[in-house]
């Protein structure tokens, strides 16, 4: 098998109100870390006010938040990130950007690379537009 260092990464931007997170997402998160799904590669928090983007890196949470995970790869989320995605957190309020790798696709890509396979284009379908498509097909179904 091909072997890769990382598999692919996913930027996921989770707003909430207030400054942090609460238990129940940071929970979220190091359950799936825990039981080796995903792995944290970086993890930012960042507010938006009418005049500025504040962004708070990981390493820098000091005791703000209790969340007992190993970041892998701080900084890897850049300025140009943080910039496009910033645009999408309602003013006033916060959101965490988190990158993860997804551990089952690192397997995945050394098996396609292995076997002289070219993956070509990804893309992904959020689970809220899927579960409402789906509803909507069996709604018309019945």
């Amino acid at each position: 098998m091909a072997d890769f260092e990382y598999g692919p990464v996913d930027l996921y931007l989770i707003g909430f109100e207030g400054d942090r997170p609460d238990g129940r997402t940071l929970e979220a998160i190091a359950d799936l870390v825990e039981s080796g799904e995903i792995r944290l590669l970086d993890f930012l928090l960042v507010s938006r006010s009418e005049d500025e983007v504040t962004i708070i890196e990981f390493e820098d949470f000091g005791g703000q938040i209790e969340f007992d995970v190993e970041v892998l790869e701080a900084g890897l989320v850049g300025d140009e990130d943080v910039d496009e995605l910033a645009e999408r957190i309602p003013v006033g309020s916060s959101a965490a950007l988190i990158a993860i790798e997804l551990v089952w696709a690192k397997k995945l890509a050394s098996r396609f690379a292995e076997s002289g396979a070219e993956l070509l284009q990804v893309e992904r379908i959020p689970a809220p537009v899927v579960n409402e498509i789906l509803a909507e097909v069996e709604g018309a179904e019945s």
